[in-house]
């Protein structure tokens, strides 16, 4: 008690100047702020569309960063965690930084398979199915919608986003489209011999062979770790298993959901004022995911 009594004492003292208030209010905001964000709660952006529909491009969302010290994830948890390809140093204290300042990008995906669980992807009827520790895996949440490129404005020309072949681009449930943003897009992909549509449920080949079909015992603390959206994303099937020291939370609510990619919402609404509340998806706010 001592000691704290010392310290509130020397934080009131008279006389502090403006540039002390600062350097002191920084020494302690900063720590706090640090453990918090380290040991607590996370807030993430979605940046790609790889857990199609059941998280889209855009949205906000609150991962729990505390409890997964204690229980570690379980098959259908979503997962954030650091990114499995990134070159980490073997120095300490430069694998110190990459880890809480500077380093890899923060993941999503879904866990398939936990320690010691054997995995198997096969292909059955020309659809990709998965099975856990021999029995054939139920997966409600992987995307049903195939995929179409649209055009964006940006440094990457096109994007492939979930699409809904029952209504017209204009009255689209997920992203943002029209007719003109599609065709060019499909331009574009034609100088590249690739179709503009991916359907879902389709085998996917890298090099000749079907990344959809594997034979995988997983060891201690390994997981299988897939996007819901099978069609586009990087997920265990091309890197494998997912380190368990890598995960760093688990995905508890939606809060926000807006069809921007803008990491800074406000820049987005001062660039597009008018077409920024178009982009929002309002029946998306504040949902728990599952």
């Amino acid at each position: 008690m001592t000691v704290i009594k010392r310290f509130r004492a020397w934080m009131r003292r008279p006389n502090k100047s403006i540039i002390a208030q600062y350097i002191e209010t920084f020494l302690i905001v900063v720590p706090i702020a640090f453990i918090i964000r380290t040991y607590f709660y996370g807030l993430y952006q979605v940046p790609t569309g790889s857990m199609e529909t059941t998280m889209l491009v855009g949205e906000r969302f609150f991962a729990d960063k505390f409890f997964i010290l204690f229980t570690p994830p379980q098959r259908g948890d979503i997962i954030t965690f650091n990114d499995p390809q990134f070159p980490y140093s073997d120095v300490w204290y430069k694998r110190l930084f990459e880890n809480y300042v500077w380093g890899p990008s923060n993941w999503t995906k879904r866990v398939i398979g936990i320690p010691g669980d054997h995995v198997r992807g096969v292909i059955e009827e020309g659809k990709p199915v998965i099975y856990v520790n021999g029995q054939k895996l139920d997966e409600p949440f992987v995307n049903k919608y195939p995929l179409i490129a649209i055009y964006r404005d940006s440094a990457v020309p096109w994007d492939f986003r979930s699409y809904d072949p029952s209504v017209s681009y204009e009255n689209q449930p997920f992203y943002s489209m029209t007719e003109f943003t599609v065709e060019k897009a499909k331009r574009i992909l034609r100088h590249y011999n690739e179709s503009n549509l991916r359907q879902p449920y389709t085998p996917i080949s890298c090099n000749g062979k079907s990344v959809d079909e594997f034979d995988v015992q997983l060891g201690d603390n390994q997981y299988w770790a897939m996007g819901d959206n099978r069609q586009g994303s990087n997920d265990s099937r091309y890197w494998g298993p997912l380190d368990g020291s890598l995960i760093h939370g688990i995905i508890k609510w939606r809060l926000l959901s807006i069809d921007s990619t803008d990491s800074w919402l406000i820049f987005d609404l001062f660039s597009h004022p008018i077409e920024f509340w178009k982009r929002v998806r309002w029946s998306r706010f504040f949902q728990r995911v599952h």
